[in-house]
Order: C-alpha cells, then sequence, then structure tokens
C-alpha cells in the first residue's frame, strides 16, 4: 500500500521563505488592491482581476519572477460559499514555495489544511507527476495537528481508491495492522471458518470468495477511559452476489470498503491527536463474489445477536456484515457507537453524492453531530429513524428481512435494520456516505473520499479532550 511519494506533500516548515498568497473575499477586494504597488494594481487590473471565486493572480516582480499571489473567495457572506475554496490552489499554481499572507488563527489552519487535502495524489499506478507547489506552516498554527489530519485522510483516500485486485480483506487487514503499530494499538482478527459461530453472517457474505473474510478488531486507549466505538463496512469488493449487479452498477465497486476508510482515518487522527477515550475499530472485511458457496436469496442465517435474518437480497450484503460486528459492539454498551458504510443507493437520490444521511435517536448527539460537520467542513445531513417503517423488514419465516422489498425509504430501512443489533447503545449514530468524489472540487480530488471521517474526530476531540 506504500508509494515512491506521500500522496499529500507535507507543510514546509514555518518561517521557510515562501511567495506571500492573499486570500481575497470580494468585499475585501478594494483594500487589498489600495495595498499593492502600482504596477501590480495595473497588472491586476489589465487581467482582469476582481477576487471572483477561484480567480487567480500572478503578480510579478520588477524582474519577471513570481512577487505574489492573489486567489479569489468571492462573497464569503454568501451560502453557496466554499470553505475549501483554498484548497484549488495547488492544482494552479507553479512548483515553489508559498506562504499565506494576511490570515491568521482558524482561518489559516482552515486554508492550510484544505491546501493540503488539494494537494492529494493517487500516483500508485502512474508515473510521477510534475513538482507540486509547497506550503509553508502558517505563523501559530499547530502544523502537525494539520498535518496529521490530511494524513488520516490521505490513508483513507488511497485505500478507497486502490483497485480490488490489489485490495481484499487480507489488506484491509494489513492497513488496521500498520495503524496499529504506528499508535501502539492491539489487533485481533478472525477469519475464514473461525467466523461461522460467532460472526455468521460475515462469514455468510464472504464465503463465496477465495480471499477469506474477516473480522478486524483494534482496540487503543486506558481501559477506564470512556468507550467510543467505530465500525466501518469493508467490502473490498461487491458484485452483488447472486442477485448480481449490471456491468455499471460494478465499476465503481472497489469503494465499497469506503466505510472501512472513513473509520480507519477517523481512528487515525483520534490516536494521533492523544484524546482521552478506549477507542475500538470494529472492520467486518469480506468480498461479496460468486461461487457454489454463496449465500442465497431466501436463506435464514441466525446472526451473532440471535436475530434470524432472510436473505431477501443478496446485494444488501453490507447491513449483514454490520449488524454481526454492532451486535459485538453492543455487548460493551460504549459510550458512543459509530458506523460508517457505503450503505444505499437512496441516500444518494436523496441528497446526492457530497452529502451523506446519517441517523441516530438522540436529538442532543445530532446536534453536536452537526455542529462538528460544520467546524470541520464535513457536512451530513439527518434523515429520520421513522419507527413504523420497521414492519417493512418483516419476514414470514425469520424475525426480519435483509431488505423491505419495496420501492421506499432504502436509507431508512436499512437503518432501521441496523439498529435492531445494537439495542443497549443509546448514543448511535450511523452514517450512509458515498464515499467517492464523482469530479474535482477544491479540497476533493475525483476519487476516493472519506466522508464524516474529519467531522467525527471534531466530535471526539471535543467531547474526549487529550
Amino acid at each position: 500500500m506504500t508509494d515512491t511519494a506521500p500522496s499529500i506533500p507535507p507543510l514546509l516548515p514555518a518561517g521557510t521563505p515562501g511567495i506571500p498568497v492573499t486570500l481575497v473575499a470580494k468585499a475585501g477586494w478594494p483594500a487589498t488592491e489600495a495595498g499593492l504597488e502600482a504596477s501590480q494594481r495595473t497588472y491586476a487590473a489589465a487581467t482582469g482581476f476582481t477576487a471572483k471565486a477561484g480567480q487567480l493572480a500572478l503578480l510579478p516582480a520588477a524582474d519577471g519572477s513570481l512577487a505574489r499571489v492573489l486567489f479569489g473567495l468571492g462573497a464569503t457572506d454568501e451560502a453557496g460559499h466554499d470553505r475549501l475554496s483554498a484548497g484549488k490552489l495547488p492544482g494552479l499554481l507553479p512548483p515553489g514555495a508559498y506562504a499565506l499572507a494576511q490570515v491568521a488563527g482558524d482561518a489559516a489552519a482552515k486554508a492550510a489544511l484544505a491546501w493540503l487535502l488539494g494537494a492529494y495524489r493517487f500516483s500508485r499506478y502512474r508515473s510521477a507527476g510534475p513538482e507540486q507547489p509547497r506550503l509553508v506552516a502558517p505563523d501559530g498554527v499547530d502544523a502537525g495537528e494539520v498535518g496529521r489530519i490530511a494524513a488520516a485522510v490521505a490513508l483513507g483516500r488511497d485505500l478507497v481508491n486502490t483497485p480490488a485486485n490489489d485490495l481484499g480483506p487480507a489488506e484491509i487487514e494489513a492497513a488496521a495492522r500498520a495503524l496499529a503499530g504506528r499508535h501502539g494499538a492491539t489487533v485481533s482478527v478472525i477469519a475464514g471458518a473461525e467466523l461461522e459461530r460467532d460472526f455468521p453472517l460475515v462469514h455468510a457474505v464472504g464465503a463465496a470468495s477465495t480471499r477469506q473474510p474477516r473480522l478486524i478488531d483494534l482496540n487503543w486507549g486506558p481501559e477506564d477511559a470512556p468507550r467510543v466505538t467505530l465500525v466501518g463496512k469493508g467490502v473490498a469488493f461487491d458484485t452483488g452476489g447472486l442477485d448480481i449487479k449490471p456491468s455499471a452498477g460494478m465499476l465503481l465497486m472497489k469503494k465499497d470498503m469506503g466505510g472501512a476508510a472513513a473509520a480507519l482515518a477517523a481512528a487515525d487522527m483520534a490516536m494521533g491527536a492523544g484524546l482521552r477515550l478506549r477507542l475500538r475499530l470494529l472492520i467486518p472485511a469480506v468480498e461479496n463474489a460468486i461461487s457454489g458457496e454463496a449465500f442465497r436469496p431466501g436463506d435464514v442465517i441466525r446472526s451473532r445477536a440471535g436475530l434470524t435474518v432472510e436473505i431477501g437480497n443478496t446485494d444488501a450484503e453490507g447491513r449483514l456484515i454490520l449488524a454481526d460486528a454492532l451486535a459485538l459492539a453492543d455487548a460493551e454498551a460504549p459510550d458512543l457507537l459509530i458506523d460508517f458504510a457505503t450503505l444505499t443507493g437512496a441516500a444518494r437520490t436523496a441528497l446526492g453524492p457530497d452529502l451523506p444521511a446519517y441517523f441516530t435517536e438522540d436529538d442532543a448527539l445530532a446536534a453536536a453531530f452537526e455542529a462538528a460537520g460544520r467546524a470541520a467542513i464535513d457536512p451530513v445531513w439527518r434523515l429520520p429513524l421513522h419507527a413504523p417503517y420497521a414492519s417493512l423488514l418483516a419476514s414470514k419465516v425469520a424475525d426480519l428481512n435483509n431488505v423491505s422489498g419495496g420501492p421506499f425509504a432504502g436509507a431508512i430501512t436499512a437503518a432501521l435494520f441496523l439498529r435492531r443489533f445494537a439495542p443497549n447503545t443509546k448514543r448511535h449514530v450511523h452514517v450512509d456516505l458515498y464515499g467517492w468524489n464523482p469530479s474535482t472540487k477544491p479540497g476533493r480530488p475525483e476519487g476516493g473520499e472519506v466522508q464524516s471521517a474529519r467531522l467525527v474526530y471534531a466530535l471526539l476531540k471535543e467531547r474526549y479532550p487529550a
């Protein structure tokens, strides 16, 4: 999983000489313009710079070298303002060292993080590209914190972007073990036939693949600290099983382990910051393949929790493996339980690819979750756990079916299914994410994305400070 170069070039040390970059809001442009040298004002006017969002002006010195950069932020008071807009700069600027000017505090930290997130490149399978511009760590900003967040995001993005021929359940385990090694955590794994007794749903989903399914269990932190458990859906590739997907539906199924990647990234941030918590990370890692060992529509499987599940559709496999993992997590009733999953197309239909859906019964937790999302520029949107829809999961032969069998409320019924397997945990959040940027936006290059990982870290940092 290692590249010849880091996926995100780190910040240069504070104080390193760099070409100044001024981030200019539209309302602040007159004052910034007035402070320019006369020749630079003339050049900016000649190139039509007015601080529109994403607009760039490279101001020359008298000798023709690059003296200063102006980057437009547009109308920062408008609802549609992109707070990660500085993440566009690494793709616009020539190689060299750059330093943010006239920005400080939280704004500087956000801009530095946006730059790093926008500098991400997945180059494992390509020759080295051109040298990238580098950003000097802004004075007064915790460069270590910004760098850790960016590196954790890069870890998760790399995992999602890696094709399934090079990333199966064993490689997800290897990533978890590498993470544990960096932070002094412990990892235990149950794999293959050994899953059948205690994690029968994980075993059933992964049984058809030649690559053994497994339940990865990472633990970190003092035993007497508040318990926080993260659960990530780790389907390395999803054919749909015997209810096979059409070819178009399989094109992005390497990203079906995006929940595991987001959980790993959030865990990396939390451990790196030394938060005061007892962290547990559970990843059921499987490949949903087709063979004579495949589970079938109509099968009834007894889950770890004891509930029997009728298989209405083998392509609704993610909730099955999560059910066993949630039952394990619920047994110790953690203070906070968060699961991440690329679970339903219904959530994407409702909210689009950029806005993960989340579900919780705890209104106070929901408010804190959304506040953390705003602070981290990692937005989510709450959907209801509408209890009457649970009847849509009824089965005539088992305790419940894994699908509703109808076209309505697919994200909600999936969340209600999962909630059945964590009844003892009161503070539980289920995140239904897409895990992919369909096109490049500032700070969000096209490809794999660990949506909600930065949000969860912000929430944990607020609740369980180091």
